[in-house]
Order: structure tokens, then C-alpha cells, then sequence
């Protein structure tokens, strides 16, 4: 339980930064890239896969559009906690789940009893809840709920993509993920190039501080869930429910407390039913 707890704070704490940063003037979109080198190393370091050639018999049509999702849904997350908020934007990221569920029983001939589609049907009705459609205000806040629908459709297919990664034979799992970074930080300093000469921002040497921190808990999250897998070979549901709950639970208490977020009664029903939807997929 300690692992898991661990990955819940990491996981918060990311979210924490992004919005802290942003409130002291750091460029948020630019100390996003600078997560992907620390993320690099410590895969290195920590994880120490093994570097294979760069050959056409890798799976490409894998590795390539996760490289892309991944700082591109970092983008969207950094956006939907700066328009939505914190509490917002962990449900939608939670709550992303349901889509390898629903494209492993359409697609993927994965074979699942009936009551798992309640959770799924209240985890959507909790999407609805939590997210909101408010009305009035200036262009990004009245589209704002774009950012988290983005990041709910985008870490499906991530975790679908990473799925599939790991199935795949002839490569390590650690191997993959060395080179989804690699591709991850070359397109993250794309972003940057385009922030700098298209968008004409200044270098922000702040970001490049706060991203190594940002990167240091975000390769924490995931260390810490492996981990609690492999301490809890045996109980995945556990792993599993302690995880999204304990990010939907702590990050909601991180937006109110820290941030001051408002919360409408429509929003707080969504955390309620987000929590029963983890359940309800978890042990019915």
C-alpha cells in the first residue's frame, strides 16, 4: 500500500506544480518539455533497458503516435488545469480508463461480465458531472471543458497504445519505453522550437528548473505503480481501485485547499460517482 500511496502523491504533486508554476510566472507550456529529459535519464538509470538498434522490425505504428500523444496530452492536461482546474482534470485523466475497457471488449474480443458497463455508464455520467459546460466568459473559459475531454480521450489511447507495447514480442518492455521517451523528447522540443520562433515567447530558463522537478515525480508515478503491481502480484483490483481513487481523492483535496478551486454541486456529484464508477469496474 505504501507504493501505492507514493504513486497517488507523485501523481497529484504533477498536477501541483503545473498550476504553482504557472501562478509564479514560470511559462508552464515550456518547463513541460524540459520533464522529458529527466524522464529520459532516469529510465536510463533506474529502469536500465536495453538499447537495442533502431530497425524497421520495430513496432513503429506503436512507438511513433505515442511519442506524439505523450507531450501532446501533457499539453492538454497543463491546459485543462489552468482553464478547469486540478479536481477537473485528475477525473478526466482517471476516468480515461474506461476506453481500453470499452476497446478491449469491442475490438479486442476481451470477454468481461455485464455489470462492468455500469461502472462504465456511471464513470461517463461522471465525466459529464465533473467536467461542466459553463457558460459566458472569454473564449479559452468558455471552451475550457475541451482541454479535459482531450485528456480523457487521449490517455485512453495511450494506455491502449502502451498495451499493445507490451505485448509485442521480440522487444523488452523497458526497451520500448526508452524509445517512446526518446521520441516524446523529440517532439516535446519541436513544441519548444515553435514556442520560441512562432510564437515569439522569451526562453524561459525558470521552466527548465521547474520541468526537471516535474519530471522527477512524474517517472515517480511511475516507478511507484509498477512497484505496487509487483508487491501485489496477486491483487491488481486492489492496485488498481487505490490508484484512480487515491488520485481522484487527493487531488480533489489538493484543488480546494490549495488552489481554492469552486466546485458547483454538479461537480462535486461527478467526484462522488467518479469514486463509485473505480469500484463498481474494480469488484463487480
Amino acid at each position: 500500500m505504501v507504493f501505492i500511496l507514493l504513486s497517488v502523491l507523485c501523481s497529484v504533486i504533477v498536477s501541483i506544480l503545473i498550476k504553482w508554476a504557472r501562478q509564479r510566472g514560470v511559462n508552464y507550456l515550456q518547463l513541460l518539455v524540459w520533464n522529458y529529459p529527466i524522464a529520459l535519464l532516469l529510465t536510463y538509470v533506474v529502469l536500465k533497458p536495453e538499447l537495442v538498434p533502431w530497425t524497421s522490425n520495430l513496432p513503429w505504428h506503436l512507438y511513433l503516435p505515442l511519442g506524439f500523444l505523450l507531450p501532446f496530452i501533457f499539453i492538454c492536461i497543463a491546459l485543462s488545469i489552468r482553464y478547469g482546474g486540478i479536481v477537473k482534470t485528475e477525473v478526466a485523466q482517471r476516468l480515461s480508463l474506461f476506453i481500453p475497457l470499452i476497446a478491449a471488449y469491442l475490438w479486442m474480443n476481451e470477454q468481461f461480465l455485464p455489470q462492468k458497463f455500469v461502472g462504465i455508464a456511471v464513470g461517463l455520467v461522471a465525466i459529464v458531472f465533473s467536467i461542466g459546460w459553463q457558460k459566458g466568459g472569454s473564449g479559452h473559459e468558455r471552451s475550457y471543458w475541451v482541454f479535459p475531454l482531450l485528456v480523457f480521450v487521449g490517455m485512453g489511447i495511450i494506455d491502449i497504445i502502451f498495451k499493445q507495447i507490451a505485448q509485442h514480442d521480440g522487444i523488452t518492455y523497458m526497451s520500448s519505453l526508452w524509445i517512446v521517451f526518446v521520441l516524446a523528447l523529440f517532439f516535446a522540443l519541436l513544441f519548444l522550437l515553435y514556442l520560441l520562433f512562432i510564437r515569439k515567447e522569451r526562453f524561459d530558463g525558470k521552466a527548465v528548473g521547474y520541468g526537471a522537478i516535474l519530471g522527477l515525480f512524474n517517472f515517480g508515478n511511475i516507478v511507484f505503480y509498477m512497484k505496487a503491481h509487483r508487491a501485489l502480484p496477486d491483487s491488481p483490483s486492489l492496485v488498481f481501485t487505490g490508484m484512480n481513487i487515491g488520485v481522484i481523492a487527493v487531488g480533489a483535496l489538493a484543488g480546494v485547499l490549495l488552489f481554492r478551486e469552486k466546485l458547483s454541486i454538479y461537480n462535486k456529484i461527478g467526484v462522488f460517482l467518479a469514486i463509485v464508477s473505480v469500484l463498481l469496474i474494480a469488484f463487480l
